[in-house]
Protein backbone atom coordinates (compact mmCIF):
# COMPACT_ATOMS: atom_id res chain seq x y z
CA UNK A 1 0.00 0.00 0.00
CA UNK A 2 2.76 2.46 0.91
CA UNK A 3 4.57 1.68 -2.32
CA UNK A 4 1.44 2.53 -4.35
CA UNK A 5 1.15 5.90 -2.58
CA UNK A 6 4.74 6.81 -3.42
CA UNK A 7 4.30 6.10 -7.12
CA UNK A 8 1.09 8.15 -7.21
CA UNK A 9 2.76 11.08 -5.41
CA UNK A 10 5.72 10.96 -7.77
CA UNK A 11 3.41 10.97 -10.79
CA UNK A 12 1.96 14.32 -9.71
CA UNK A 13 5.17 16.34 -9.91
CA UNK A 14 4.99 20.11 -10.06
CA UNK A 15 5.94 21.90 -13.25
CA UNK A 16 8.63 23.84 -11.37
CA UNK A 17 10.36 20.66 -10.14
CA UNK A 18 10.19 19.17 -13.61
CA UNK A 19 11.68 22.35 -15.11
CA UNK A 20 14.44 22.29 -12.50
CA UNK A 21 15.38 18.70 -13.36
CA UNK A 22 15.28 19.08 -17.15
CA UNK A 23 16.39 22.67 -17.85
CA UNK A 24 18.00 24.30 -14.82
CA UNK A 25 20.38 21.53 -13.71
CA UNK A 26 22.24 21.42 -17.08
CA UNK A 27 22.55 25.23 -17.12
CA UNK A 28 23.98 25.29 -13.58
CA UNK A 29 26.39 22.44 -14.34
CA UNK A 30 27.73 24.33 -17.32
CA UNK A 31 27.90 27.74 -15.60
CA UNK A 32 29.66 26.60 -12.42
CA UNK A 33 31.62 23.69 -13.97
CA UNK A 34 30.27 20.99 -11.67
CA UNK A 35 31.71 17.55 -12.37
CA UNK A 36 29.02 15.65 -10.52
CA UNK A 37 25.24 15.97 -10.59
CA UNK A 38 25.18 15.91 -6.78
CA UNK A 39 27.14 19.20 -6.63
CA UNK A 40 24.30 21.14 -8.26
CA UNK A 41 22.44 23.23 -5.65
CA UNK A 42 18.83 22.37 -4.97
CA UNK A 43 16.01 23.50 -2.74
CA UNK A 44 16.16 21.84 0.69
CA UNK A 45 13.19 23.39 2.51
CA UNK A 46 11.06 26.49 2.93
CA UNK A 47 10.27 27.81 6.41
CA UNK A 48 7.27 30.13 6.73
CA UNK A 49 7.16 31.94 10.08
CA UNK A 50 4.40 34.22 11.36
CA UNK A 51 4.94 36.03 14.65
CA UNK A 52 1.80 37.01 16.53
CA UNK A 53 3.05 38.95 19.53
CA UNK A 54 -0.32 40.63 20.11
CA UNK A 55 -1.86 37.20 20.81
CA UNK A 56 -0.84 37.75 24.46
CA UNK A 57 -3.98 39.84 25.00
CA UNK A 58 -6.23 37.94 22.59
CA UNK A 59 -5.54 34.20 21.99
CA UNK A 60 -8.02 34.14 19.07
CA UNK A 61 -5.50 36.12 16.98
CA UNK A 62 -3.11 33.16 17.17
CA UNK A 63 -5.86 30.80 16.00
CA UNK A 64 -6.54 33.05 12.99
CA UNK A 65 -2.81 33.13 12.14
CA UNK A 66 -2.57 29.34 12.41
CA UNK A 67 -5.59 28.97 10.10
CA UNK A 68 -4.10 31.40 7.57
CA UNK A 69 -0.79 29.51 7.52
CA UNK A 70 -2.57 26.18 7.16
CA UNK A 71 -4.55 27.48 4.17
CA UNK A 72 -1.42 28.96 2.55
CA UNK A 73 0.84 25.96 2.92
CA UNK A 74 -1.50 22.98 3.04
CA UNK A 75 0.15 21.79 6.23
CA UNK A 76 -0.65 22.22 9.93
CA UNK A 77 1.58 24.88 11.51
CA UNK A 78 3.61 24.40 14.65
CA UNK A 79 2.78 26.92 17.38
CA UNK A 80 6.00 28.56 18.61
CA UNK A 81 6.40 29.53 22.25
CA UNK A 82 8.39 32.23 24.02
CA UNK A 83 11.82 31.08 25.17
CA UNK A 84 12.20 33.82 27.77
CA UNK A 85 9.93 36.00 29.87
CA UNK A 86 9.87 39.67 28.81
CA UNK A 87 8.12 41.84 31.37
CA UNK A 88 7.83 44.94 29.18
CA UNK A 89 5.86 42.96 26.57
CA UNK A 90 3.87 41.01 29.21
CA UNK A 91 5.23 37.74 27.84
CA UNK A 92 5.94 34.75 30.07
CA UNK A 93 8.18 31.85 29.20
CA UNK A 94 6.23 29.19 27.31
CA UNK A 95 3.42 31.45 26.07
CA UNK A 96 2.36 30.89 22.43
CA UNK A 97 3.59 33.84 20.34
CA UNK A 98 3.71 32.62 16.75
CA UNK A 99 3.41 29.80 14.23
CA UNK A 100 5.72 28.25 11.67
CA UNK A 101 5.61 25.67 8.90
CA UNK A 102 8.51 23.79 7.33
CA UNK A 103 7.80 22.66 3.76
CA UNK A 104 9.75 19.98 1.94
CA UNK A 105 9.28 17.96 -1.23
CA UNK A 106 6.19 18.48 -3.37
CA UNK A 107 4.54 21.03 -1.06
CA UNK A 108 7.74 23.09 -1.10
CA UNK A 109 7.74 23.34 -4.90
CA UNK A 110 4.00 24.07 -4.99
CA UNK A 111 4.42 26.90 -2.46
CA UNK A 112 7.47 28.25 -4.33
CA UNK A 113 5.54 28.33 -7.61
CA UNK A 114 2.61 30.09 -5.92
CA UNK A 115 4.96 32.61 -4.26
CA UNK A 116 6.95 33.50 -7.39
CA UNK A 117 4.18 33.53 -9.97
CA UNK A 118 1.01 34.53 -8.08
CA UNK A 119 1.70 36.19 -4.74
CA UNK A 120 4.72 38.45 -5.30
CA UNK A 121 3.30 40.07 -8.47
CA UNK A 122 0.25 41.10 -6.38
CA UNK A 123 2.41 43.21 -4.04
CA UNK A 124 1.75 46.90 -4.51
CA UNK A 125 4.60 48.74 -6.33
CA UNK A 126 6.61 45.51 -6.66
CA UNK A 127 9.91 45.98 -8.47
CA UNK A 128 11.60 42.73 -7.52
CA UNK A 129 13.12 41.21 -4.41
CA UNK A 130 16.24 42.67 -2.85
CA UNK A 131 19.50 40.81 -3.31
CA UNK A 132 20.45 41.63 0.29
CA UNK A 133 18.29 38.77 1.60
CA UNK A 134 21.05 36.18 1.09
CA UNK A 135 22.80 35.06 4.28
CA UNK A 136 26.25 34.15 2.92
CA UNK A 137 25.58 30.39 2.97
CA UNK A 138 23.08 30.05 0.14
CA UNK A 139 19.78 30.72 1.93
CA UNK A 140 17.44 33.60 1.18
CA UNK A 141 14.98 35.26 3.57
CA UNK A 142 12.23 37.65 2.60
CA UNK A 143 9.54 39.39 4.57
CA UNK A 144 5.97 39.75 3.41
CA UNK A 145 3.96 42.56 4.99
CA UNK A 146 0.46 41.23 4.27
CA UNK A 147 -0.80 37.68 4.01
CA UNK A 148 -3.57 38.79 1.62
CA UNK A 149 -1.19 38.73 -1.37
CA UNK A 150 -1.82 34.99 -1.53
CA UNK A 151 -4.92 34.10 -3.56
CA UNK A 152 -6.21 31.59 -0.96
CA UNK A 153 -6.70 34.22 1.73
CA UNK A 154 -10.15 35.82 1.61
CA UNK A 155 -9.79 39.54 2.38
CA UNK A 156 -13.31 39.81 3.80
CA UNK A 157 -12.70 37.07 6.36
CA UNK A 158 -9.33 38.47 7.47
CA UNK A 159 -9.49 40.10 10.90
CA UNK A 160 -6.03 41.68 10.79
CA UNK A 161 -3.21 42.03 8.26
CA UNK A 162 -0.18 40.03 9.37
CA UNK A 163 3.28 39.75 7.96
CA UNK A 164 5.42 36.66 7.65
CA UNK A 165 9.02 35.66 7.10
CA UNK A 166 9.77 33.18 4.34
CA UNK A 167 13.18 31.48 4.30
CA UNK A 168 14.28 29.57 1.20
CA UNK A 169 16.98 27.10 2.26
CA UNK A 170 19.16 25.74 -0.55
CA UNK A 171 22.08 23.33 -0.66
CA UNK A 172 24.25 25.95 -2.39
CA UNK A 173 27.60 26.77 -0.81
CA UNK A 174 27.70 30.41 -1.91
CA UNK A 175 25.19 33.18 -2.46
CA UNK A 176 26.19 33.40 -6.13
CA UNK A 177 25.17 29.78 -6.76
CA UNK A 178 21.93 30.18 -4.82
CA UNK A 179 21.11 33.41 -6.65
CA UNK A 180 21.67 31.75 -10.03
CA UNK A 181 19.49 28.77 -9.12
CA UNK A 182 16.64 30.85 -7.66
CA UNK A 183 16.71 33.25 -10.62
CA UNK A 184 16.43 30.33 -13.03
CA UNK A 185 13.53 28.97 -10.96
CA UNK A 186 11.73 32.27 -11.53
CA UNK A 187 12.48 34.34 -8.43
CA UNK A 188 11.95 38.00 -9.39
CA UNK A 189 15.09 39.78 -8.21
CA UNK A 190 15.50 43.56 -8.46
CA UNK A 191 17.97 44.74 -11.08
Amino acid sequence: MARERNTVDMAIESALKERYDKEIVPVLMERFHYRNLMQVPKMVKIVVNMGVGDSVGNPKLLDAAVNDLAVLTGQKPLVTRAKKSVASFKIREGMPIGAKVTLRGQRMYDFLEKLFYMALPRVRDFRGLSTRGFDGRGSYTLGVKEQIIFPEIDYDKTDKLRGMDITLVTSANTDEEAKAMLTLLGMPLAR
